[in-house]
């Protein structure tokens, strides 16, 4: 598995092929975007879908926590689709999450706007956003923000081969700030060409796509 280091406002911190960004210097985990519970928000409106996306999303938390070892894990806002998904989550799956975060030294949730009160019941903190050494942490990009780590655009990128197109998600960065990609099994994306990504960063970015097994840096032209 091939991670991706880059130095972000002075602090070195890894692209994971997850989806999680790792900072060893603060031993965090950094995940965006859960949306825990989306399938089950979809079938209450009649659309239904495979009804395991919780699960697969905790399964993917559970393997790079257990290969990163945090001492700290944060979760950039949208860990919960709506104000009801807690009372949706299948008991062995929320079983799952509490023990998850029990076992953590320290867990936060950052507000986001699908759950801008998240629920309480599983442990750890509620911040609407958290500021470590050079960094900041929040949910929603903000406009002219240096060292910040944000989710909620969920960025994709699309690349056109010769025998076919080809879609992945991906960090962005340009040095000074990045936005993770969604990390929830059941999310969609937003291409990185579109204004609200492209307007965040003055000089061209760099998108960090995720394959299978590891993380290709691409010049955004």
């Amino acid at each position: 598995m091939s991670e991706h280091e880059f130095s972000l406002n002075t602090a070195t911190v890894i692209a994971d092929p997850s989806g999680a960004l790792w900072w060893p210097a603060e031993r965090l985990l950094v995940v965006a975007d859960l949306h825990l519970e989306k399938a089950s928000a979809y079938a209450v409106g009649g659309i239904l879908l495979p009804p395991y996306d919780s699960q697969a999303t905790l399964a993917r938390l559970s393997a790079v926590i257990a290969r990163r070892q945090p001492l700290h894990i944060m979760a950039l806002g949208d860990s919960f689709h709506d104000g009801d998904a807690a009372a949706r989550l299948d008991a062995a799956v929320g079983e799952r999450l509490r023990i998850m975060v029990a076992d953590c030294p320290r867990w936060t949730w950052l507000t986001g706007n699908h759950d801008p009160a998240p629920p309480l019941g599983f442990g750890g903190e509620v911040h609407s956003e958290v500021r470590l050494g050079p960094l900041a942490f929040r949910h929603e990009p903000l406009p002219r923000m240096v060292g910040e780590v944000a989710g909620h655009l969920h960025p994709k990128i699309r690349i056109a081969t010769r025998a076919r197109r080809i879609s992945a998600r991906c960090f962005i960065t340009d040095g000074l700030r990045v936005v993770l990609p969604a990390f929830g099994a059941l999310t969609g994306g937003l291409d990185i060409r579109d204004a609200a990504i492209r307007g965040l960063f003055p000089t061209k970015p760099v998108a960090l796509a995720l394959g299978p097994q590891r993380v290709h840096a691409v010049a955004v032209r």
